[in-house]
């Protein structure tokens, strides 16, 4: 079966990529003290945890403000979220200094800190103190977030976050995605995933790392060593035990796979009224109305493209592209290679969203416009506290990877999963960090305490793709285009009558449509 790439309007004829391929630490050894990060919290450490001097650098890695900060009074949440957003960009424009001057900041160690880091420090101090004041417009003025300005360099060790974190040795993740019981309810299911295929294939692959079958690795990442031959990985996904009183149904909306080529750089949740606020590109499935600028009332009046209409959520992710030298309509656009998101976008041969729910007992419904993400687009830099990537290959779904791409053999097909948060706190349709106002549920398949369960979104989608090395999803500059900042994003704009009907099919153990 052949790779399905993009057909839409806004995607003319493409051009060959003429220029050469940016690979950042493909030059000398940049000799600079540099900071490890081991962590949530770790990126930017003080002075004092240096890298041996002489180490390759590959990226610049920032505190993320977001995640440091207390509760934001609903009056300054647009200007802060706005600040946040200035912020992401401040770090791409540093990121394209140092990608540029590399072979010189590999001759002159002081160049790094005075014409990369040392002004980036300077823009984020502003930043901070701008979000500060604002907040402190209607609340106390939250303290410590200075010492988020300060940036470094960092190597791409390949093992972000020496935890285990699927560092090679353990290459997937344990019961399924973000600790959350549901979440095995929601891949493969009833579309032929039966969580036990391949099992007996062999190991013949040799992880795929050698060689790219044919594939032009381009841009500044992944690399091979982020690749991993999936019948190499140890099946690792757990099915949840369901409990007396479990809610044991599901609701399927098909919203199609993207066809009529809707994307757009933006993010309305986290960088509301700012174009280009993710600096990569999202495939956006359901609300047709998705942009920067979309208010809810924008989203309720919107089109669908959803078959029942009566579900006009917004459903997006980050694109998935092959590296293959082969350039798309935005390789000179924001988002696109301006953001060092390069190569063939690609439409997804299928895609699933499901909503399952929760193994010991009912489900409440979500309240209008609840927003969720789930993953951490800066997992990279941030360490895996927010990850929730899960990249496997049919046939395999009973091996789940967390931090990298599958190689998938002949006849298989590339499928990455994302199983919502399905624990909401009965008060809030969103939170400062756009967090905390939803959880995953506990072990034991609880909510935990001022939580209650609410349907569980579990998208699947999948990729029809040549086997190897040669893709990658679209990331921040600075993440590389790791595997572990994969995220998925989703805006509940279901009409009253049909999410009724969701609760209602899955607390009643009914599969509906």
């Amino acid at each position: 079966m052949g790779r399905t790439s993009r057909k839409r309007s806004t995607l003319a004829n493409r051009a060959i990529v003429a220029s050469a391929a940016l690979i950042l630490g493909g030059g000398g050894l940049i000799a600079v003290n540099v900071y490890a990060s081991a962590g949530e919290g770790a990126s930017g450490s003080p002075p004092g945890r240096t890298w041996n001097t002489g180490t390759q650098m590959s990226t610049i890695d920032c505190p993320d403000v977001g995640n440091e900060l207390p509760d934001v009074p609903d009056e300054a949440r647009w200007e802060v979220d706005r600040e946040l957003a200035a912020m992401d960009t401040q770090i791409t424009d540093a990121y394209q200094q140092f990608a540029d001057r590399k072979d010189e900041i590999s001759r002159d160690p002081n160049l790094a800190e005075n014409a990369v880091l040392g002004p980036l420090k300077a823009k984020r101090t502003a930043s901070i103190d701008r979000i500060a004041t604002a907040v402190e417009r209607n609340a106390d003025r939250p303290q410590g977030l200075d010492g988020l300005a300060p940036c470094s360099l960092r190597a791409d060790d390949n093992n972000h976050d020496g935890g285990g974190y699927g560092a090679g040795d353990s290459q997937g993740q344990d019961a399924g995605q973000g600790n959350d019981q549901g979440a095995d309810q929601g891949q493969g299911g009833d579309q032929g995933a039966d969580q036990g295929q391949g099992d007996d294939q062999g190991q013949g692959q040799d992880g795929g790392q050698d060689g790219d079958n044919g594939q032009e690795q381009q841009g500044n990442g992944p690399e091979a060593s982020d690749f991993v031959d999936i019948q190499s990985v140890q099946p690792n996904v757990d099915r949840p035990r369901q409990r007396r009183g479990a809610s044991r149904g599901t609701f399927s909306t098909d919203c199609g796979r993207n066809e009529n080529g809707k994307f757009n750089p933006d993010n309305v949740i986290v960088a509301p009224g700012v174009s280009n606020g993710a600096h990569h590109m999202h495939d956006y499935v359901g609300n047709q109305a998705n942009d920067a600028f979309a208010s809810d009332d924008d989203l309720a009046n919107g089109d669908t493209s959803c078959r029942n209409q009566g579900d006009k959520s917004t459903y997006y992710w980050p694109v998935l592209r092959l590296q293959n030298g082969t350039a798309e309509n935005d390789a000179e656009a924001d988002g696109g290679g301006k953001d060092q998101n390069i190569g063939e976008i690609q439409t997804p041969s299928q895609v699933t969203l499901k909503f399952v729910g929760n193994p010991t007992g009912k489900v409440t419904a979500m309240p209008r416009f609840l927003r969720i993400i789930t993953g951490d687009a800066k997992a990279f830099t941030n360490g895996d506290a927010n990850a929730n990537a899960s990249w496997s290959c049919t046939g395999f779904e009973n091996r789940q990877l967390k931090d990298k791409y599958p190689i998938c053999p002949d006849g298989s097909q590339v499928v990455r999963s994302f199983a919502f948060q399905s624990c909401w706190d009965g008060q809030n349709t969103d939170s400062a960090n756009h967090r905390t106002h939803v959880a995953f549920a506990q072990d034991n398949g609880r909510c935990p305490n001022g939580f209650r369960a609410i349907p569980q979104l579990v998208q699947r989608i999948v990729y029809d793709v040549p086997p190897g090395p040669g893709f990658a999803v679209d990331s921040f500059p600075e993440q590389l285009h790791k595997p572990v900042t994969d995220h998925g994003d989703f805006i509940n704009v279901f009409d009253d009558n049909l999410m009724k009907k969701v609760v209602s099919c899955i607390n009643g153990g009914r599969k509906c449509r």
